[in-house]
């Protein structure tokens, strides 16, 4: 984990994030403990690593996104040397049935 992350604090709000239980709560707790730029930037971030997963160009992806170059080079050096969790959800989603969740339409 990169500049220590994995404190006390943060393993009690990955506690909080593990104890909800459906899209309502996460809409609920999130919208208490984030700005609406802050989520949106979180969303924005998954996103543009789903349009990268699908090959998409740095130009298509700014421009469906409105992401920057600077976060999409980011996502992608996260996708590429990171510790390999954009993936894990990635798969973890592409094995949920169709209609239970919204997939990024790249």
């Amino acid at each position: 984990m990169s500049k220590n992350i994995k404190t006390p604090a943060v393993d009690y709000l990955f506690d909080a994030i593990l104890s909800l239980k459906d899209k309502d709560e996460c809409y609920s707790f999130f919208d208490d403990i984030c700005t609406v730029n802050e989520l949106l930037s979180l969303s924005q971030r998954f996103e543009v690593a789903a349009m990268l997963r699908a090959r998409k160009t740095y130009l298509e992806i700014a421009e469906k996104t409105g992401a920057s170059t600077a976060t999409i080079s980011r996502v992608n050096r996260s996708l590429n040397y990171g510790n390999d969790g954009y993936d894990m959800v990635f798969e973890r989603i592409d094995a949920l049935p169709a209609d239970h969740s919204k997939k990024s339409e790249s």
